[in-house]
Order: structure tokens, then C-alpha cells, then sequence
């Protein structure tokens, strides 16, 4: 594609390199090595979340570097830079998860930072660990320039004693062995092979989840989401992607064109039918918040409802994404749900087609046991669940997928914090049939709305999945199972019901009817509410205390800003 093609009149790079009056700026391009032609081509940012923080983002760098060719054959000139990522393995569990998801908004943030300040024309954005992919997604439907977005690639998995396992094996594993059932030689062992390299968790979980949207609601290419990140085919991916990005430059194809409210619905079909993260609740009403689309934790709800289950994937089910990727890859999913009637097939996508056209060469792979038909699901509704009652007027969300038993009854045992919960847990200081509360774990109790999988998976390990249920205003790990309930709103430091709860209260959950409801009456909840203090938050400098005061509830994505309805001047038209 000659850069001639391509008119910089009408794009924001302009204001950095033509005329006589941005000499001083093209010197700067000059100084790191561009030709003159190269100047006056359209500038593409290529951000990567690449960093040593864990093996989710260490292969990003390297699938960048294609992405650049990509761009520059195509006619573009790449310019790459990096973000931040907060990875959840190694926040889990203590004081650093509070930055998990105000990671994903500071990823938005610094993404539309630097292509603002920049003035660059188009994107493409590389992510590997769960918040990152909305962030960057998030980003370029914010920025709405056109965009391309490309998965790092999952993990392989490891092997312990002949099987597969990921690294929520080893979450479990640390439970297994409080409960006396695994030993020291086993958790060691299992910890040194549960990540056998580079890439994200293995299972449906957040990445992987975030993932299957990213093709789903059309921003990434077709079966771009697929091959592990060890594979040197995810660099032909990120090849393509580079050249895909100029093609919606010349024309004018841009993220809202494509993220409409159909598409939306279509990413919340895919992560029910695959038993998706429930952090996806956040995420999809977060993005689409960027587009000044209404599309909150109950439309997606409304969705997960009608939709089958058809993808046996952990930490539910058995299989992994590799063995998404051996059948055929994401397109395997949506091939299944396009026969069935549950997609919009008419919703254009970053190859400038339909989802329909995108699929005319893919026959359902009848030959494996990983995704099923629509006719023969796993269960007839999505492996995630929205509930709403008394403990949650804004709503809450389960995973069910591979659950047997969808309603808990019990007495509740409430904690102020998930190190307490995880303590008690520890020493076994809970009975079958309860309900453990964490409350002020909300977007501003925590803040940040941290996830609880070391508490969940330790009750697993422990043998209590099935027999001990868990609610909480934070969240939990796309790798989290058993009966626990997350985003509860009104979150407690607001006053939310679920800030009113007493040991022994009896909660009744019915994933069924999607109900959640606190069995204490109206009277005695007054009286609770009249004497309820909010209490102090214990960051009053920093992000995190910025983040308390800007964020918005769990409903509507824990946004920290006013939307693309309240926007004036879009960037992608300065």
C-alpha cells in the first residue's frame, strides 16, 4: 500500500509533521532515524504491555515487533510504547490486588495519553494478563481511532502426576495442603511445573475470557486469540495485524463502527457459552461506557440467561485454550453459536466483514469433545449467572458452569476484609452449610475490588467447594469455582445492604431464578441502618485514593469517567 494513498489532511498526525511551523517536531523523527517519507506517513501507535512482571507479558515485545513490520509494509509508520500491567497471580492474596483493576483504567488512561499527546492516527494494542486487555480495548474505543487488537497468546499447560494443570491447580493445592491432603514434596513439585512458560493463565478465566471477546465483538482478527504465546505463529497474527490496521485507515473504519450494541451483546453470548470469567461483568459495561452505549452488569445478565453452555473449559469443565485452539480456535465457538441463532451475524468486524462473512469457511469440527453444539449442550443457560434481591438491588453475578447444585441457603459468617476470611479459612473456623460475607471489598471499600481466589480455591483444596458458599462486594478469579457470588451492589461503603448483615443472618441464593436475597426484615434492617457508620478509607494519598474518590459501581463497570456520551470532541477527529 503506497503512503500516497492515505490523506494526512484529515488525520491527527498533521498537527506533528506537516508545514513549516512543525520543523522543530520533525527534527525530533529526524533524530530517531525516519525518513522523510516516513514522517509524512500516517503514524501508528503499536502498545504492548510487555514487562518482567510475570509470564503473561513476556512475549508481547517480540509479537510488537511484527506488528511494526505489518504496519510499515502496509504503508505506516509504526511508533511502539508500553504500558503498565498489574498481574493477578502474584496480586492475589494480599495488599497488592487493590491495584488490579485500577489497573485497567490507568492502562486506558496512559494508552490515551500518549496517542493524544503524540497526535498518532491508528493502533494497534497487544495485551497478555486480565486487566489488560480491557484496558487497552477500553483505550481505543475511547481514542476511536482505527484499531487493532491482538492477544499475547495463553500459557501451555504444565503437568503434575500425568495431568494438566494451570496455575489455580496450585491456588487449590495451597488449600489441599492446609487440609493435610497434600504434602510439602507435592506442592513444591506442582508449583515448579503448573506454568511451564510464557503466556497467560491457561483456563477460561480472565485473559482468556477478554480473549474470546476480542474476537467476538470484532476487534481482533479471526484466530488471532488462539495459538499459545510460545508459538511463532502468534507473530504471523501480529504480521497481519499491522497490515489490517492500515487497511481500516484508508477506510475509515473505526472501534465504534464496530463495538455497536449488537456486538456487545454477541462478546456477552460467547463468555456464557464458554463459562466465561465473571470479571466480564465489569468489563464489557466498562467498554461500553467508552462508546456511550448502556450495557450494565443486568443486560449482560439478561444475556448469560438465554444463552447455552457449550465450551467444557477449567476451571469448570476439563480442556484448556490450547485445546480451543487445536479444534479450530475461537471461530469453532462462534461457528456453533451462528448455527444455533445466538449471534448477530451482521456486526462488521476489523477485516472490514461481517461475522458471517468471516465464518463462511468454517465447518463446526464435529470431531472433538471440547465445544458442543447448541443442539447438545453442556446445560440449556450460560455458565454465568446475574442475580438480584434484597442483599443485591444493583445485582451480583456467579459462575455456574460445572456446578450441580444452584441454590444455598444458610447463616451467614461476615468479614470485614478477604484477610480475615482467608485466616479463618485457614484454620478451618467455618461450618458446611454457611455463608462466608467479605464486604468492604467493593471498587471504593477496597479500594480497588479485589479478587479472591486464594480464599475461594483454599475452601476448594480444603474440600469445602460444594459446601461452603462465599459472597463478597469485591470479585473473584476467572479461575475461581464453587458457589461464590461477586460485584454485590450496593457495595457496603455505600451503605449497601450487604454492609448490614449480622453473623447468623440467613441469605438464600437461587442461581435458578437468579435471586439473592437477605431473609431480615425491613424493621430491624432500618434499625441496623440508622446506627451504620461508613467507614474511613485508609488511602488518603496516592492512586488509590483518587480511584476511591472517582469510581463509579460494579453495575456499570467501575468507571472513572463520564463516557463517550458526555464526550464533545471525539480525538480521532482533531
Amino acid at each position: 500500500m503506497d503512503a500516497k494513498t492515505f490523506d494526512k489532511s484529515k488525520l491527527p498526525s498533521r498537527h506533528v509533521t506537516e508545514g513549516p511551523s512543525r520543523a522543530p517536531h520533525r527534527s525530533y523523527y529526524y533524530a530517531m532515524g525516519l525518513t522523510e517519507e516516513q514522517i509524512h506517513r500516517p503514524f501508528v501507535g503499536v502498545v504492548s504491555c510487555w514487562n518482567e512482571a510475570a509470564p503473561c507479558n513476556i512475549a508481547l515485545m517480540r509479537q510488537a515487533q511484527s506488528a511494526k513490520k505489518g504496519v510499515d509494509e502496509a504503508g505506516g509508520t509504526p511508533r511502539e510504547f508500553c504500558t503498565i500491567t498489574v498481574t493477578d497471580g502474584i496480586a492475589m492474596g494480599h495488599q497488592g490486588m487493590k491495584s488490579s483493576l485500577v489497573s485497567r483504567d490507568t492502562i486506558a488512561d496512559s494508552i490515551e495519553l500518549t496517542m493524544r499527546g503524540h497526535s498518532y492516527d491508528a493502533m494497534v494494542g497487544l495485551a497478555g494478563c486480565d486487566k489488560s486487555l480491557p484496558g487497552v480495548m477500553m483505550a481505543m474505543l475511547r481514542l476511536n481511532v482505527p484499531s487493532v487488537f491482538m492477544y499475547g497468546g495463553s500459557i501451555l499447560p504444565g503437568k503434575f502426576k500425568g495431568k494438566d494443570v494451570t496455575v489455580v491447580d496450585v491456588f487449590e493445592g495451597v488449600g489441599q495442603h492446609s487440609a493435610g491432603k497434600m504434602s510439602d514434596a507435592d506442592l513444591h513439585e506442582l508449583e515448579c511445573v503448573a506454568c511451564p512458560g510464557a503466556g497467560a493463565c491457561g483456563g477460561q478465566f480472565t485473559a482468556n475470557t477478554m480473549a474470546t471477546v476480542s474476537e467476538m465483538i470484532g476487534l481482533a482478527l479471526p484466530l488471532s486469540a488462539g495459538a499459545p504465546a510460545p508459538y511463532e505463529s502468534r507473530d504471523a497474527y501480529a504480521l497481519a495485524s499491522g497490515k489490517a490496521v492500515m487497511r481500516l485507515v484508508a477506510d475509515g473504519l473505526r472501534p465504534r463502527d464496530i463495538c455497536t450494541l449488537k456486538a456487545f451483546e454477541n462478546a456477552a453470548t460467547i463468555v456464557a457459552a464458554t463459562g466465561g470469567s465473571t470479571n466480564a461483568g465489569l468489563h464489557l459495561p466498562a467498554m461500553a461506557h467508552e462508546c456511550g452505549i448502556e450495557f450494565d452488569l443486568m443486560d449482560v445478565a439478561a444475556i448469560f440467561k438465554r444463552t447455552p453452555y457449550i465450551a467444557d473449559l477449567k476451571p469448570g469443565g476439563k480442556y484448556v485454550a490450547k485445546d480451543v485452539y487445536d479444534i479450530g480456535g475461537v471461530p469453532q465457538i462462534m461457528r456453533a453459536l451462528l448455527d444455533g441463532g445466538y449471534l448477530h451475524e451482521d456486526c462488521i468486524t476489523v477485516t472490514g466483514k461481517t461475522i458471517k462473512q468471516n465464518l463462511e469457511g468454517v465447518k463446526f469440527n464435529e470431531n472433538q469433545k471440547v465445544v458442543y453444539p447448541v443442539s447438545n449442550p453442556i446445560t440449556p443457560t450460560g455458565g454465568v449467572v446475574g442475580l438480584q434481591g434484597t442483599l443485591a438491588p444493583d445485582g451480583a453475578i456467579v459462575k455456574v458452569a460445572g456446578m450441580t447444585r444452584l441454590k444455598f441457603k444458610g447463616p451467614a459468617r461476615v468479614f470485614d476484609c478477604e484477610e480475615d476470611c482467608f485466616a479463618a479459612v485457614e484454620r478451618k473456623e467455618y461450618k458446611a452449610g454457611e455463608i462466608l460475607v467479605i464486604r468492604y471489598e467493593g471498587p471504593k471499600g477496597g479500594p480497588g475490588m479485589r479478587e479472591m481466589l486464594s480464599t475461594t480455591a483454599a475452601l476448594y483444596g480444603q474440600g469445602a467447594g460444594e459446601s461452603v458458599a462465599l459472597i463478597t462486594d469485591g470479585r473473584f478469579s476467572g479461575g475461581t469455582r464453587g458457589f461464590c457470588i461477586g460485584h454485590v451492589g450496593p457495595e457496603a461503603a455505600v451503605g449497601g445492604p450487604i454492609a448490614l448483615v449480622q453473623n447468623g443472618d440467613i441469605i438464600s441464593i437461587d442461581a435458578e431464578e437468579g435471586r439473592l436475597d437477605l431473609e431480615v426484615g425491613e424493621a430491624e434492617l432500618a434499625k441496623r441502618r440508622a446506627a451504620w457508620k461508613a467507614p474511613a478509607n485508609p488511602y488518603q494519598s496516592g492512586v488509590l485514593r483518587k480511584y476511591a474518590d472517582q469510581v463509579g459501581p460494579a453495575r456499570k463497570g467501575a468507571v472513572t469517567h463520564a463516557g463517550g456520551k458526555a464526550e464533545v470532541i471525539c480525538y480521532a477527529d482533531i
